[in-house]
Parts: structure tokens; sequence; C-alpha cells
């Protein structure tokens, strides 16, 4: 195919906008959260747009959407690209469905050009990769890739005690189709940066080598209620008075691991929750982020040192519970070298760099080789309905996915 080959960018940033109404905030971002009623219209015009493609769509036990062009020889691993269409309670209206859309767009170029490809194209739409209804994130790709069970997957709850598998079945999404059966040749995911790096280098694509190793905990604090006016400072049990000191001493440890290191406490749970009651309980998320594994165990050990001697300190019983772990990941090299062939061919500027965020193609790395690609974001905001990226550079990651899909899906 000729470097002349472009998509039409014009469809696909009219098919975001689209998108972008189902679930949108008065700010301009999307509140589409994993499974709600506004999930199920995504997916729902997802899959229209999709068979209006010639694709055949499945939906999978866990809810993954899968849409596939087939090949000339279909016998032969496809070409999968994706995201997810799920997002933040604030979310933006490209993190995730931007790399979804722009797969389809892929195919449907190849359609308007009548071009045939050895191998089979899968779009896929993974479930729940933000996390933010049913932690921890990456449900679907997680179970895809086998790092969990279905089981486990499927028990997933969110704060009201709802299951992903009470919440598939729903809105129709309990698929039937067996997970992690399909045999794939490759696959990407595009996606914007979600930091500020090539917008402040002015590059257009990022060629992306891996992405940081990750961990989620809650930490629990367990001191005793008490009356707000009567009981003295000094005699009560007060977990928020320890968590205080424990948060701080977590941001000074993170300090000797700048600039990589990245914790963030997330969400805070207060029981019993009154205003004049010294409360018995505190929840507090942790999210802390590195590329070096050695760094992150080191960071658990010291992490849980703290929390013990802080609480012991101050009377009150304290512990952690690890919910997720995720080691630092490497994308295939071969992956890399065709997306970097694609940006060069196309005369796009282009840099390798590493993903500080969380994604899909973290866990399909671990059973078949993945490569990603990043356009710029605007300011580096993300997870915020204030979240944009230049109409140039979506389309231009829309023809460096499109030529890296050719070049593999053509041997």
């Amino acid at each position: 195919m000729s470097q002349d080959l472009h998509i039409n960018g014009e469809r696909l940033l009219k098919r975001l906008t689209d998108m972008a109404q189902i679930g949108a905030t008065p700010k301009g971002g999307v509140c589409r959260v994993a499974l709600s009623d506004e999930d199920k219209a995504g997916r729902d015009l997802f899959i229209q747009w999709c068979q209006g493609a010639g694709c055949t769509v499945t939906v999978d036990k866990i809810g993954n959407i899968f849409a596939r062009r087939a090949g000339i020889k279909d016998d032969l691993p496809a070409i999968m690209a994706g995201s997810h269409l799920d997002s933040q309670p604030t979310g933006g209206k490209f993190d995730g469905v931007y790399g979804v859309l722009a797969a389809l767009e892929a195919i449907e170029t190849l359609n308007d050009e009548g071009s045939s490809t050895s191998h089979p194209v899968e779009i896929v739409s993974w479930t729940n990769e933000e996390g933010a209804r049913f932690a921890p994130g990456l449900t679907g790709s997680g179970v895809y890739a086998g790092v969990f069970d279905l089981e486990h997957g499927l028990s997933r709850a969110d704060k009201n005690g709802l299951t992903i598998g009470e919440e598939l079945q729903r809105i129709g999404y309990a698929g039937e189709a067996p997970v992690g059966s399909r045999p794939v040749k490759a696959a990407f995911e595009i996606h914007i940066e979600q930091g500020p790096i090539l917008e402040a280098e002015g590059i257009t694509i990022g060629v992306v080598s891996g992405v940081q190793g990750m961990r989620w905990y809650d930490l629990i604090f367990e001191g005793q209620e008490a009356h707000a006016g009567t009981t003295p400072m000094e005699r009560r049990r007060d977990p928020v008075a320890s968590a205080i000191r424990v948060l701080q001493r977590i941001y000074e440890l993170n300090e000797k691991h700048a600039p990589e290191g990245r914790a963030t406490f997330g969400d805070f749970k207060v029981e019993p929750g009154s205003r004049n009651t010294v409360p018995g309980r505190l929840m507090v998320t942790l999210d802390y982020r590195h590329p070096d594994a050695a760094v992150l165990e080191a960071v658990d050990g010291e992490m849980r040192s703290i929390m013990e001697r802080e609480c012991r300190a101050a009377g009150i019983e304290g512990r952690v519970e690890e919910i997720w772990h995720m080691p630092p990941v490497s994308f295939a090299p071969e992956c890399m070298s065709a997306v970097q062939r694609a940006a060069d061919k196309l005369g796009y500027a282009s840099m390798e760099m590493n993903s500080g965020a969380g994604h899909d193609a973290m866990y399909l790395a671990q059973i078949v080789p993945t490569g990603m690609i990043f356009v710029p974001c605007e300011n580096g905001l993300s997870h915020n309905e204030l979240e944009n990226t230049q109409p140039e550079d979506l389309v231009a990651g829309g023809d460096v996915l499109l030529h890296t899909i050719l070049e593999l899906a053509n041997p």
C-alpha cells in the first residue's frame, strides 16, 4: 500500500463526536462508566457501525466485543486493534474510545479502497478498562489473557454490591463466546498519551516501548467512634489523624524515587460518616506506580512498615490490603518497529516513550506480540472532562494504525 493511503478523517472525527453524545457531561466530557445504561448505548452504537462495515460481531462471557473483517486466508491469526468504550465518571471524550473507533476507521478505509488482507483484522472493545465502578480495572483484557479467571472477573462488585456478571446480564452483554480462544498474530492499541510529553516535544506519534508497573492498595485504619464535642483530643483513637501521618510519610517516601514514582490517594471512605462523630474507620486507596520492579517491591515493604509503625504509635489498628499488582511491561520489538516504519513512511515525527498509565495492552502483551501508539494530549490532561486532542493528531494516529495493520496483515 502506498503512503498516499489515508483514513477518512472526517468520518473518524464525526463518530468520535457522535459517541461523545452518549453520557455527555456539561463541561464537554463523558460519563459512560462500565456496564451502565450509557455504556450499553455506546456498545450498541459501536456494534451498529461494525455491522454496517460488514464485520462479524461476537461477544464473549466477560462482555468483550470483537468485530472481525475476514481475511483472504481467514484461518490465519488475526491482527487485532482496539481499546475500550467505558469512561471515568467525569472522563474525556477520547480516552479509550479513540482506540476503538480508529480501528473501525482502518477497516472502513480498507472497505472504501476495496482492499483485502491476507490475515483477518479484528477490532476489540474490552470490558471495564477504567476500574472506576468495578475495581480493579482492565477486567475484560485480564480475563482474556488468563491473569484473572472468569469467575473472579464476573464477581467484581461496585459500591452498591452489583457484580460485573449481574450487570452484563442486565444490559444484555453476557456473551456466549469462550474467553481468550481467538488466535491473534499481533495486537495494537492506539490511545491519547494522557500526559504532556508529546505536546511539549512537538511530536505527533509516540512509539510506546512499555508500561510502568503499578500496585493498588486499600489502607485500612480502625479506631474508635466517639463524640466530637465531649472526647478530648488526647483521648481519641482517631483513624483520620493516623492516616494523615501515614499519607505524609508515603509522599516523603515517594520523593526518594522521583521523578518516576507516582503516589495517588484517590478515594477516602469514612465510617460512620457523621459530622459530629469521631470516625471509627477510614479506608484510603493508594495507587503506586514506577517503571522499575525493584523499586515497586522496595516501596511496598517500606509503606507497610510506615503503616504498622504509625498505627501502633497511635493505638489504632491498621492494615494494608493489596487489591492489584501489575509488573512493568515491555512491548514486542517487532510491533514497535512496525509502528515506527508506518510513522516514518507517512512523514510523522515520532519518538519512543514509556506509558505512565495502565492500558489493556499490558495484559494482552503477556500472550501475544503487542504494541501501542500514542498521540498528543492537550496540556497532558486526561481523566477530566476538559481532555482534548487536536483533530489533525487524531487523524495522523489513525493513519499510522492503518499502515501498521496493513504491514502485518499482508506479510
